[in-house]
């Protein structure tokens, strides 16, 4: 299992962790507002960050927290 430091990433390092694509991820969070339950933090550039913490407890099979 990928451990992660606790930070936020990126949509990029998300998918990149899931084993999938950014396009994924950016288009859940448009039709349902998160990715199972993850909520990004939205920057004032328009980028979006993912807590790290959600990101591991999605992927120990604990959904968001």
């Amino acid at each position: 299992m990928t451990t992660l430091t606790p930070q936020n990433l990126t949509t990029e390092q998300f998918a990149e962790v899931l084993h999938g694509k950014p396009s994924t991820i950016r288009t859940r969070l448009c039709k349902t507002g998160s990715f199972y339950g993850i909520r990004p933090i939205k920057l004032p550039s328009g980028r979006l960050l993912w807590p790290a913490d959600a990101v591991q407890a999605f992927l120990a099979g604990k959904g968001a927290v």
